[in-house]
């Protein structure tokens, strides 16, 4: 039997602290945590040399977790017209698997979507593998798979209403 001190697979921290800052609002220190736990999961674990560093994150509003002082997840969230016609979340990542933080940190993220931005849509290009993940939080695919960064990902949009829309990128892919 686990001591009262371990955290078993999957069960769900509650000692992770909720942050929501606007680019503008996070000190140096915020900005490179969320950085280098970006650039852990996406570029080195996932062995993607891309442009981690695009330009969006300076008008994103961005949601992370942190437990002891270190960031265990996060996300962006942006306004219509910046990723998609919609709001837009991105850069879901979190530090360890299993343990529920990627769930909390999408659910805050979305939580922003509706009531910072007024969301009633919200657009995401999901890595493939993750798309189970997404569905779970009531995003739908739209559209077909396609190539970013030589990682396949599929478009996918949450409504309010629970149905499937369509939200176009402003890149046009």
């Amino acid at each position: 039997m686990a001591q009262a001190s371990e955290k078993l697979f999957g069960e769900q921290p509650d000692d992770a602290t909720v942050h929501v800052k606007h680019f503008s609002e996070m000190t140096a220190r915020e900005v490179y945590d969320l950085l280098e736990l970006r650039v852990a999961v996406f570029v080195v674990e996932q062995q993607c040399a891309y442009q981690e560093v695009d330009g969006l994150d300076l008008d994103a509003i961005h949601v992370w977790l942190s437990r002891h002082g270190q960031v265990v997840a996060c996300a962006r969230v942006m306004k219509p017209g910046v990723e998609s016609e919609c709001v837009s979340i991105g850069r879901v990542v979190s530090r360890a698997r299993g343990l529920g933080d990627g769930e909390r940190v999408l659910r805050e993220a979305v939580r922003v979507a509706e009531e910072r931005l007024g969301a009633d849509s919200i657009y995401l290009e999901a890595q493939v593998y993750a798309r189970g993940f997404y569905e779970k939080q009531g995003f739908g695919a739209v559209g077909e798979e396609f190539l970013l960064d030589g990682i396949r990902h599929i478009r996918m949009i949450r409504t309010g209403r629970g149905e499937i829309q369509r939200c176009p990128s402003v890149h046009g892919l």
